[in-house]
């Protein structure tokens, strides 16, 4: 059940939604299209990757960086559009790239966007960003942006994505989630833009450092 906050949120939502779409003429077409999409962060299966995930992913957006600031609003909208938990790592991606093109394209959104969106879905696999694609490193800025929050709450969105892993027994999260850790205190910078660095780079290593030592009853290198 959505509680009334998140009616707010998708109220909010779908009204961002039509004005991205509201130059394309599609009119209903674009309306109802959007509310599918939205549906599908209401799953029940989902604890973090809900309306509010998407909501607070368009709020971190730094779209006066971007070059294409259409293409990363909608991929915003599908990045996690297609989600299962117990899909192989890039399944969720590919399968939402491919779904903003089979949404998009019926509503006259040019194919040069289209592409761009699809592509900017992509990159979030891996948070990725290439060296110079401002694009991709404003969307996965913005998806990485949790990192960067309070310690509670960062500690809320810990037990929402382990909510989503249920089914795992504690220690094949812990060296599961361990590992993914890790890897992300491994790379010389979390987020791709500087101002990502300057709002979100310091806390977000506090909060991963401070969670494998929980994860792992090491508390220093």
């Amino acid at each position: 059940m959505i509680h009334s906050g998140g009616r707010i949120i998708a109220v909010d939502l779908a009204a961002r939604w039509d004005g991205l779409l509201a130059p394309f003429g599609a009119g209903a077409a674009a309306r109802a299209a959007g509310r599918a999409v939205l549906g599908r962060y209401g799953e029940a299966h989902r604890r973090y990757h809900t309306a509010e995930h998407l909501a607070a992913v368009l709020d971190a957006l730094f779209l006066d960086l971007a070059g294409d600031p259409l293409s990363v609003e909608l991929a915003a909208f599908f990045h996690d559009a297609v989600y299962d938990p117990h899909a192989p790592g890039g399944v969720n991606e590919r399968e939402s790239a491919a779904l903003a093109g089979t949404v998009l394209t019926p509503l006259g959104v040019p194919v040069t966007v289209v592409r761009e969106v699809a592509r900017l879905v992509l990159t979030t696999a891996d948070h990725g960003a290439a060296p110079g694609d401002t694009d991709a490193a404003v969307l996965n800025d913005a998806d990485l942006a949790v990192l960067g929050g309070h310690p509670r709450a960062y500690l809320a969105y810990v037990a929402a994505v382990r909510a989503e892993f249920a089914w795992l027994d504690e220690p094949t999260w812990r060296a599961g989630r361990a590992h993914v850790v890790a890897q992300l205190l491994a790379r010389p910078r979390l987020f791709g833009t500087q101002r990502g660095t300057n709002c979100w780079e310091a806390a977000a290593r506090e909060n991963l450092t401070a969670e494998l030592a929980a994860l792992t009853g090491v508390s220093g290198p």
